[in-house]
């Protein structure tokens, strides 16, 4: 979700936060087999998610109900790619 509104710094921040959030994601999903079969584990995923966009997204401009779509935007598209990669054996990237 890309906004209009963001400053130069802001849109740095938020590459940063990025790139942060998907080296953590991988960090937590790393030592977990299989993690999308499990509700718990997808649970510990999607609350990892969570905090960092509650904790890294500038407010404003980026309001909660902001925050939340793009947390579910993130744990989707993770989530997709850790099953498509365990079904072609596959490294989630």
């Amino acid at each position: 979700m890309q906004r209009a509104d963001l400053s130069k710094a802001d849109r740095e921040r938020i590459k940063q936060a990025s790139k942060e959030l998907l080296a953590g994601v991988l960090a937590v999903i790393a030592p977990l087999d299989r993690w999308t079969e499990k509700e718990q584990t997808q649970a510990e995923v999607e609350t990892f998610i969570l905090d960092h966009v509650y904790q890294t997204l500038p407010e404003p401009p980026y309001t909660s109900n902001d925050k939340a779509e793009v947390a579910q935007l993130v744990y989707r598209h993770i989530w997709q790619q850790s099953v498509r990669d365990q079904l072609t054996g596959g490294s989630p990237q």
